[in-house]
């Protein structure tokens, strides 16, 4: 659970720091009547429906198992993690977007721009302290990766989106703040609706490798590579366990991962024995992996496992 609470604490910083940005962005917006401004503000609203929408889904995803669900609601933080991603490109990019063409098509000079400045710099501030937040609890999940491979074995989308939504919002700014400096520097408004533009091709790229990834999550990745050996080599060490065929694993939510063992039993062993030698399995998982959530154990010979493996590499079919 120390992921989870990891994740929350992010996406709560994200929520704070994102209603500030949103106030001044919009202030300044209506004040100084720029485009790339006005894009930076309904990124920052668009954030801030995010990071609560992130925080239904832990709600949501909390709920105990019920006979409709017996294995919990623990996927619903992926669904809304994907509900996410399509609201940052639907509004974020979709709005800049329009609102770039806009005043492309029809210009209005930026007034007021020493007001744009300050708001861009505290928002800058504002947006760094929770990027700087959601970076550190990131990292802390995943030491010894890089950005790139922790991001592609993350089983936690609102830890990633924190960092992604906060990085895209930090170049945003810095687009904005360029965008305003070009148009009042050359007394050219244009400048500004061509940041607008920057700003949503941005939140485009951010929201479709979102989006990415969290379909990925919610249509179903088996867990971390280092578990699936782990579950192998206590098996495998079980008394009466003459092998560890292989195994599946499905990643229910951040904590919860459901594995499918096969396992060949010594040929002298009883349904009793068979029995408690599956216990003493689910008893030292349960101990080292609490996130294992659900564990079915196959009886099977090492003979038909790999039979059975050989007609599916053949003919795709399901796993037996």
């Amino acid at each position: 659970m120390a992921a989870n609470a990891d994740s929350k604490i992010a996406v709560y910083a994200a929520l704070v720091g994102n209603v500030l940005v949103a106030c001044t962005k919009i202030a300044a917006a209506v004040w100084t009547g720029s485009s790339a401004m006005m894009s930076e503000a309904i990124h920052s609203v668009v954030d801030t429906s995010n990071e609560l929408l992130l925080l239904y889904g832990f709600h949501r995803a909390s709920r105990p198992p019920d006979r409709l669900h017996p294995l919990g609601y623990g996927r619903e933080l992926y669904f809304w993690s994907f509900i996410v991603a399509l609201l940052l490109f639907a509004l974020g990019a979709g709005v800049s977007l329009y609102e770039g063409v806009a005043h492309l098509m029809q210009p209005v000079p930026i007034e007021s721009p020493t007001v744009s400045y300050v708001v861009l710099g505290l928002s800058f501030v504002f947006e760094a302290g929770s990027w700087w937040v959601a970076v550190r609890r990131f990292r802390a999940a995943a030491p010894g990766l890089s950005y790139v491979e922790a991001f592609r074995r993350s089983k936690d989308p609102p830890a990633f989106m924190v960092v992604f939504e906060d990085s895209a919002a930090l170049i945003g700014i810095l687009i904005a703040a360029a965008a305003t400096a070009a148009a009042v520097a050359f007394e050219e408004p244009a400048w500004d609706g061509i940041g607008s533009i920057l700003i949503g091709l941005v939140l485009a790229v951010t929201s479709i490798v979102l989006a990415r990834e969290s379909k990925s999550l919610l249509i179903g990745e088996p867990a971390d590579p280092e578990l699936a050996r782990s579950v192998i080599e206590i098996a495998r060490h079980v008394k009466g366990v003459r092998a560890a065929n292989g195994l599946l694993t499905v990643q229910l939510s951040p904590q919860q991962v459901v594995v499918a063992l096969s396992i060949e039993f010594a040929d002298d062993m009883r349904a009793d024995d068979i029995e408690r030698a599956v216990v003493a399995i689910e008893t030292e998982l349960r101990a080292r992996h609490p996130v294992i959530a659900a564990l079915f154990v196959k009886p099977q010979t090492s003979v038909r496992f790999q039979e059975l493996r050989e007609r599916r590499l053949h003919d795709g079919s399901a796993p037996a």
